[in-house]
């Protein structure tokens, strides 16, 4: 019911929505003038959803584990079903449907050079639905990702394109909106090309931090000082702190989050500058990216902080090996050498994507005895982060291609024992976890003379047992982690698990719409899915967070009896076969 309340007032919402585009245009002004020296069209695009006001559960550039986040996640009211609008004229340029990810989604390419992405979505309007279906057969997969002719799909601004939802691996239900380049394929910050959010709540900050740097490499190592923030309203100190007393080489961070109008979570800031002495030292922006260079969220916080303490401290310096094209008014990359006895005055901006703003001024004395150390570090061998590095043992090797490293790393390697079941080597323990890595690495393990009979099973896991992929090659199993830690050989020889959730051999499913199943695999993974009615293929669907696989029945399936088999393989070429006969 209320989807259908929406589509009955559509005209009503519709003028609503453009009275609100020009008034919030006219009180905030020009916005990318505020933040950015690209010129981006302001009015080419209407919001996705006629949700009024609209909400964010997810800002752009907001921080999550491994990546920034790509695009805006607008609120649906903890409900599926809402229509999905085309935000421009174009033409539906991308078609994919994934088990994780996005789900379902859809692209569109506008004249003016942009491309619109729509994501986790519940189900396309009935021609690209018809559309998708039949790729589907074509391909004999549920997965497929299609880039159609120009002329095959073309939407005009505001038709209905699809239903907003929870595919893929959404946490809730909502709709991922991006605007990326249609060129080089940047995503870009939707604020900035007019699409509006109401907000006048300016970014908060919660602590600050003092890194010793030293002279050296950022890592686990780097002794940290924190310092409790208070305040609000866009105005914030440090708690019974005015100045602190400092010497050598330093750089800061501080955690910060942001909310907007109305119902709002918290959502990530827009830009971070810090001066010195009123001269801008360090500026990051979150006005667009690209996705390869997504995982560098691992260098810009403090990733041992995230992982041991589960706090996104946002570092005001820059490794060197940091790829990302964020920052700007660097200067000697945001470190700060305080050694010249004098007071100093450092203040942090924090603003959000309409232009609030939050400020935060506290005094530096650069002291001579104000010095920490930082500790030594195990012996071990000189990785420089501009380089290919390679370590080699008796059983082991490990190949670090250039890019890998943020920062230049005193790598260091030990030999544990194997462990007692499922293993077909030792332990090798590289580095460790708290080392960020922009692109995995290569690792060779030699296996054991057991592995023999079973070298087409062999995959190399973690301590945790979590699988690394890998394979069998020249005495060695070979995989690419994408992270440090401690790794051994395993086989998986057990075909994945398939349990019938609504279906049995011999039963009338006349009166069902679809038939259902759980499916799980124990380490390697899945690998494929496929089903068959009779000997013909069939379209089963999949949702990676309940594990649950399904198929819709259609005209294919006429009234009568069946034969169904469901053949279900992990990454290891293990299958599990489930065949009946039943009834429609």
């Amino acid at each position: 019911m209320p989807c259908l309340k929406i589509y009955l007032n559509h005209q009503m919402v519709k003028s609503f929505y453009f009275l609100f585009l020009i008034l919030s245009v006219a009180a905030t002004g020009n916005a990318q003038e505020i933040f950015s020296t690209n010129t981006y069209p302001l009015t080419d695009f209407r919001p996705p959803l006629d949700i009024v006001p609209p909400a964010l559960a997810g800002s752009f550039g907001e921080l999550r584990s491994n990546h920034f986040h790509s695009g805006i996640d607008f609120r649906t009211n903890q409900t599926t079903g809402y229509p999905v609008y085309a935000t421009a004229d174009g033409y539906v340029a991308r078609l994919r449907v994934q088990n994780s990810g996005f789900g379902l989604a859809l692209y569109i390419n506008h004249p003016n050079g942009y491309t619109s992405v729509y994501g986790h979505l519940s189900r396309f309007n009935p021609k690209i639905a018809q559309q998708v279906k039949n790729i589907q057969y074509k391909n004999k997969s549920y997965e497929i990702d299609e880039f159609p002719n120009a002329d095959l799909i073309p939407v005009r601004k505001g038709d209905i394109i699809a239903y907003s939802g929870n595919t893929g691996s959404s946490g809730g239900p909502h709709l991922h909106f991006e605007i990326r380049d249609t060129k080089t394929e940047a995503t870009i910050n939707p604020q900035l090309l007019g699409i509006q959010i109401p907000d006048n709540v300016p970014p908060v900050i919660y602590s600050m931090y003092v890194y010793r740097l030293n002279g050296k490499p950022f890592n686990e190592f780097t002794p940290k000082q924190y310092f409790q923030v208070v305040g609000g309203n866009g105005k914030y100190n440090l708690n019974k702190v005015t100045t602190i007393h400092l010497n050598g080489e330093v750089g800061f961070g501080i955690i910060a989050t942001d909310k907007h109008s109305g119902n709002s979570g918290l959502n990530g800031v827009y830009s971070i500058e810090l001066e010195l002495d009123g001269k801008k030292i360090f500026t990051s922006a979150l006005e667009r990216f690209s996705f390869e260079n997504s995982k560098a969220i691992n260098s810009h916080i403090d990733y041992p902080a995230f992982l041991n303490l589960k706090r996104s401290i946002q570092k005001s310096f820059v490794d060197p090996g940091n790829p990302l094209q964020i920052y700007s008014s660097l200067v000697n990359s945001g470190r700060i050498n305080f050694n010249d006895g004098n007071l100093h005055d450092v203040k942090y901006t924090v603003t959000d994507s309409k232009g609030n703003k939050s400020t935060m001024a506290f005094k530096v004395l650069a002291d001579a005895k104000a010095i920490i150390n930082t500790p030594t570090q195990a012996a071990g061998i000189a990785f420089p982060y501009n380089k290919t590095n390679e370590y080699n043992a008796e059983d082991v090797k490990v190949i670090l291609p250039k890019g890998t490293l943020y920062n230049d790393l005193n790598f260091v390697y030990k030999k544990l024992p194997k462990p007692q079941q499922n293993a077909f080597s030792s332990i090798h323990q590289i580095q460790n976890n708290l080392t960020p890595l922009h692109t995995g690495f290569e690792i060779w393990i030699k296996a054991d003379t057991a592995l023999t009979k079973y070298q087409s099973k062999a995959l190399i896991v973690n301590t945790n047992r979590s699988s690394q992929g890998g394979y069998f090659e020249n005495g060695y199993v070979k995989a690419n982690p994408r992270t440090f830690g401690s790794f051994f050989i395993a086989i998986d020889t057990i075909p994945p698990n398939i349990i019938p959730v609504n279906i049995a051999d011999g039963k009338n499913m006349a009166g069902l719409s679809k038939m259902s199943f759980r499916i799980s695999d124990g380490l390697s993974g899945i690998k494929s899915f496929n089903g068959y009615i009779d000997g013909k293929w069939i379209l089963m669907e999949f949702d990676t967070k309940t594990a649950s696989l399904w198929h819709s029945f259609d005209e294919r399936t006429l009234p009568g009896k069946h034969s169904f088999e469901l053949l279900v393989t992990d990454m290891k070429d293990n299958v599990k076969r489930y065949a009946i006969d039943f009834y429609r």
